[in-house]
C-alpha cells in the first residue's frame, strides 16, 4: 500500500509540476511580447509627439527611437507565441486564436514592420517634417495586425 501510495504522490508531483511549468512558460512568453510591445510603444510616442510637434524635434532622440524600432522589428517572433497563450486561454493578453488559425499571415504582418521601420529609421535624423509619412506607414503595419488578431480593448 505505501509503494502505491508513494507512486501516486509522486506522479501528481510530476504532473503538477509540469502544470505548473506549462503556465510558467505562458506567463514568460506573455510578459517577452507584451515587453517589446512597450517598447515600441514608448519609441513610437517619442517619434509620434515630435511629428505632431507636442515634443521638441531632436535629431539624436529621433533617431535612437528609429533605431530602437528597427532592433525591436527583428525579433522572432514565433518563441512567444505558443499555442494556448490567446485571450480564450489566458487572462491578461488581447491576443486572438487568429495568431495560430492564421499563423502565417500573423508573421507575414510581423514581417511587413521591419521594412517600414528601416525607411523610418532612414527619415528619423532629416527633421520634424520627415517623420509624419514614415510614422503613417509604421502606424499601418501594426494596424494591418492588431485589426486582425488583437482583440479591441473592451473584451
Amino acid at each position: 500500500m505505501k509503494t502505491v501510495l508513494t507512486a501516486t504522490i509522486a506522479a501528481a508531483t510530476l504532473l503538477t509540476g509540469a502544470a505548473v511549468f506549462a503556465e510558467t512558460e505562458h506567463e514568460a512568453q506573455l510578459k517577452a511580447r507584451q515587453g517589446q510591445f512597450r517598447i515600441m510603444a514608448i519609441n513610437l510616442g517619442i517619434l509620434g509627439g515630435m511629428a505632431k510637434g507636442e515634443i521638441e524635434y531632436n535629431a539624436d532622440l529621433a533617431q535612437a527611437a528609429a533605431d530602437t524600432l528597427v532592433a525591436v522589428s527583428t525579433i522572432s517572433q514565433a518563441p512567444m507565441w505558443p499555442e494556448g497563450s490567446d485571450n480564450m486561454s489566458i487572462d491578461g493578453t488581447r491576443a486572438q486564436p487568429t495568431i495560430w488559425e492564421k499563423n502565417d499571415d500573423f508573421l507575414g504582418k510581423w514581417a511587413d514592420l521591419h521594412p517600414a521601420a528601416l525607411e523610418l529609421q532612414q527619415a528619423a535624423g532629416s527633421g520634424r517634417e520627415a517623420l509624419g509619412p514614415m510614422m503613417a506607414k509604421v502606424g499601418g503595419t501594426c494596424k494591418a495586425c492588431h485589426d486582425e488578431h488583437r482583440a479591441p480593448e473592451d473584451q
